[in-house]
């Protein structure tokens, strides 16, 4: 999953979809000391109603831009993705 960070958010949330590719997720964590990944591996966790060890960032641990890895059944979490990616 191709994911777009906006660190030291007033709330962590989905804010919906960038430039058509990337789910924007604020998170109230700053990008300092990887605070902004943990709180991103937090979030996706705790909303998906899934084990963070479940969630891997792939690639860019020093950018706003992350591919994010979840190793889970789709269908577990079909529904919650999908609200998110309708949010505009």
């Amino acid at each position: 999953m191709s994911v777009r960070v906006l660190p030291n958010a007033h709330s962590s949330a989905v804010r919906g979809i960038w430039n058509n590719q990337f789910l924007k997720i604020a998170l109230t964590a700053p990008a300092v000391d990887g605070k902004a990944n943990e709180a991103l591996i937090n979030f996706l966790a705790d909303n998906l109603k899934i084990k963070k060890s479940s969630i891997f960032i792939v690639t860019g641990h020093v950018s706003r831009c992350k591919l994010v890895h979840i190793s889970v059944n789709l269908h577990e979490i079909e529904d919650i993705l999908n609200q998110w990616v309708s949010q505009k």
